[in-house]
């Protein structure tokens, strides 16, 4: 039995998959690693066939047309045999003793009958010629035991969960209707955000797993692509705000309610700042365009994402407005580390 499915999109990623391979190796015969060549022109098919051939029992591989990030997540999961399903990107790598500490973890509540929905851990930048930079839950969520949304304390606003820190049962995100489009960016947070209603119970684990590398000037988080494709991005925020009916979560379960709309505020925020920094008229009617599609198509959710959250500070086109919220961006995101 595998305890976890590692999903490992690659296109053209000769030059630093084998890192993140060898770190994923370390979990041994308790793991599957699934690498899904995405029509990659250079040797990715060929080093993943290599792998495959000195680890039969542990890595498949999955070569297919071109479709981007969202179809190597959605071949990987069709393959998927573990109980756990985690993605990694192919230019990232994660710690060998923290993978052998969450092995640990599935295989005691494994044993005990109890498998848990979610299981989160912190995950670092790292910087290219900086620093590593941790990002961890400590005073959100408790530590060293079971828990449920109704017991996660507040989420600033640089410790929201991404895809590099979650543990997803495979079962529930199979059967949340995950929908992903080709040949899209930033759908990690479509991945992030639909199994969350599916979930109950959650560990968190506080140790240092994912290498989140950030540095390459390709890379679809660089500031310079977010603005050339912050078309992607707003598609992939709609996709989140239309994906689930938070007024009916609220009744329930207000915790997860909060949760969930104040994720689907920051992608709006992230759309809206990045049309306000491109600042040209195509892009800034976009933005009012946006903001009326907010209004029009979920209307309950727009007073909370346009007066109690930071993304109404970037929905206006005036000058001077945009001019005050680009510096602030450019002080917090020095101060936190992000892009």
């Amino acid at each position: 039995m595998k305890l976890i499915s590692f999903a490992v999109p690659c296109y053209n990623s000769e030059n630093y998959m084998r890192r993140c391979i060898e770190s994923l190796l370390t979990g041994g015969s308790r793991v599957e690693i699934i690498l899904v060549d995405d029509g990659s022109t250079d040797h990715t098919g060929e080093i993943a066939d290599e792998y495959r051939e000195k680890f039969p029992n542990i890595i498949k591989v999955i070569h297919k047309e071109n479709g981007g990030h969202g179809s190597g997540i959605m071949a990987g999961l069709a393959a998927a045999e573990g109980i756990y399903y985690k993605v990694i990107d192919s230019d990232d790598w994660v710690n060998e003793e923290s993978l052998q500490k969450i092995l640990d973890l599935i295989e005691s509540f494994m044993k005990k009958g109890n498998p848990l929905d979610l299981i989160v851990c912190n995950y670092v930048y790292e910087h290219e010629g900086k620093k590593p930079h941790t990002i961890h839950y400590r005073g959100i969520f408790p530590r060293n035991r079971q828990f449920t949304w109704s017991e996660c304390g507040h989420f600033d606003m640089t410790r929201y969960m991404i895809m590099h820190s979650v543990f997803y049962r495979t079962e529930l995100v199979r059967e949340c209707d995950l929908q992903i489009p080709l040949h899209t960016f930033y759908v990690d947070n479509v991945y992030l955000y639909s199994p969350l209603p599916l979930i109950h119970t959650i560990y968190y684990c506080d140790t240092d797993f994912y290498r989140y590398y950030i540095g390459r000037s390709d890379q679809s988080v660089s500031e310079a692509n977010m603005i050339k494709r912050v078309d992607q991005q707003i598609l992939v925020s709609k996709i989140i705000l239309e994906k689930h009916d938070l007024i009916e979560i609220r009744k329930t379960r207000p915790k997860l309610y909060r949760y969930m709309i104040n994720y689907a505020s920051m992608m709006v925020l992230i759309s809206s700042l990045f049309l306000s920094l491109d600042g040209s008229p195509e892009a800034l009617q976009k933005l009012e365009d946006y903001w009326k599609y907010i209004r029009e198509t979920v209307p309950a959710l727009y007073p909370h994402i346009r007066h109690r959250s930071l993304a109404g500070f970037y929905c206006h086109t005036n000058k001077f407005v945009r001019a005050v919220t680009k510096r602030a961006y450019r002080i917090v995101s020095k101060i936190y580390k992000f892009n």
